[in-house]
């Protein structure tokens, strides 16, 4: 009965012409709670609703919670350790970009880093993207947004994308309101009142108000909020101000709330496109936020990014038959890759190695995944490395350290397991070990090998 059921509620995910639509939500910075569904103090009821109507993941992590890397292992399903792409892309000088956030140099090294590991300054164009998976199977795909994986010649249109909008060379805007980059500004003739998450919000509303419904499409929408610099929407930033929220934390609120207006408004396009049903909606974090993730511990900066505060984010998954449930299952965001191609009518053995594995198996109820455990990695500080195997997580560290949390009984991870349970300590770091050296990657302590190199 199980088997039947899955094939009858995978055959209803397809439209008329066999594949679904996709449209993927990809918000910078926002932590698993940051939204209202799932305890935060913000206002986002478009977000909360189509939680509702979803397949909502309460443990999805990103492999490596850093901008370029969760990028580029979204769009491949690879880990951004495999990719080498480690760290952010930083385009300034002092790393040997130039004004325009351009360079020649295939990788840059940072100072503090205790391992001493190159990392990519773009995503290299041999590395096949969802939009060019999709792409052999007969979508077209545009992209929207945040791209931070290399300048023009590595931009979206040379990764299988048909069509970009709002791309710029850098991973942030300098103000969300004109002009929002002083060079490379993909919108210079935006009204001076415009916020750019609603500049954006209007390509893609466009876009997906005009969809033809004989071919497929990929709507691939990287938002730029809610990262730095905090600029909040200015009516919104008055309405949690009179909340009695400090001018910061009404900034980041607004932003939230900002983000999620856009969201509605193409949810509402879909909608009039007559398409909604037909099309499968992801939504999901890069990354935790810069501050408060309480009661979550850590976040993205200050060598605490592995704890859940920087590595847990909201996701939800909406389509045609897809059971709207909660779903505990630890997950990857490498994992949207395969499910897309899966869904899709793909052949993932084509695409390996991949280090996502397809979700759609419990689109119709719960399911075991093939999966021994979750692999988190990060080269900024001591803090490099997470291992995650049921409610246990290992936290690892290049001097040594070893933590370990039961995330079901202490979630905001304040009591550190590891001198009381040395054996599992042991059997996690194994594990770790194995999965590093399936990966090529040097072993902790010893010097950079020339395969990280």
């Amino acid at each position: 009965m199980r088997i039947a059921a899955l094939l009858l509620a995978l055959l209803a995910v397809a439209p008329a012409y066999g594949r679904p639509n996709f449209l993927i939500l990809f918000v910078d910075d926002l932590g698993a709670r940051h939204v209202g569904h799932q305890g935060g103090a913000y206002d986002t009821p478009r977000i909360n609703a189509l939680a509702a109507e979803s397949l909502l993941f309460s443990r999805a992590y990103i492999p490596t919670p850093t901008c370029s890397p969760s990028r580029a292992a979204l769009l491949t399903g690879r880990h951004p350790a495999r990719l080498r792409i480690h760290r952010h892309i930083p385009t300034s000088p002092k790393f040997g970009f130039d004004a325009k956030g351009r360079t020649d140099q295939e990788f840059h090294q940072w100072p503090n880093d205790p391992s001493r590991s190159p990392s990519r300054n773009w995503l290299p164009l041999e590395e096949t993207t969802f939009a060019e998976a999709l792409g052999d199977l007969g979508y077209r795909a545009a992209f929207f947004g945040k791209w931070h994986l290399g300048h023009e010649p590595y931009h979206p249109v040379a990764q299988g994308f048909d069509r970009q909008f709002g791309v710029s060379n850098f991973g942030h805007p300098g103000s969300y309101y004109p002009p929002y980059w002083k060079t490379g500004n993909p919108y210079p003739d935006a009204s001076p009142d415009k916020y750019l998450t609603d500049r954006l919000a209007d390509d893609v509303v466009a876009y997906l108000r005009d969809a033809p419904a004989d071919q497929p499409f990929l709507a691939t929408v990287f938002f730029y909020n809610v990262h730095a610099p905090h600029i909040g929407r200015r009516d919104l930033v008055e309405k949690y101000q009179a909340r009695g929220m400090s001018d910061d934390r009404a900034n980041l609120a607004a932003m939230v709330e900002a983000t999620d207006q856009a969201i509605g408004r193409m949810l509402d396009a879909l909608e009039v496109s007559g398409q909604a049903d037909e099309t499968v909606v992801v939504f999901l974090g890069d990354q935790g936020g810069l501050r408060y993730n309480e009661p979550l511990r850590g976040g993205k900066p200050g060598g605490t990014a592995l704890y859940e505060g920087g590595a847990r984010v909201p996701m939800t998954i909406r389509g045609p038959q897809i059971e709207a449930r909660t779903e505990t299952t630890p997950v990857l965001s490498t994992d949207v890759f395969p499910t897309l191609v899966d869904l899709a009518g793909g052949q993932l053995g084509e695409l390996e190695p991949l280090d996502g594995i397809t979700l759609k198996p419990l689109f119709a109820g719960p399911a075991k995944l093939p999966r021994e455990a979750l692999f988190l990695e990060r080269r900024y500080e001591d803090q490099y490395a997470a291992v995650i195997q049921g409610d246990r997580k290992l936290v690892a560290y290049w001097s040594g350290k070893r933590e370990l949390y039961d995330l079901a009984a202490d979630p905001g991870e304040t009591h550190d397991l590891a001198e009381a349970k040395p054996d599992e300590v042991r059997r996690l770091s194994r594990l770790l070990a194995q999965w590093r050296a399936e990966r090529n990657l040097k072993p902790e302590g010893e010097a950079v090998s020339e395969t990280d190199r």
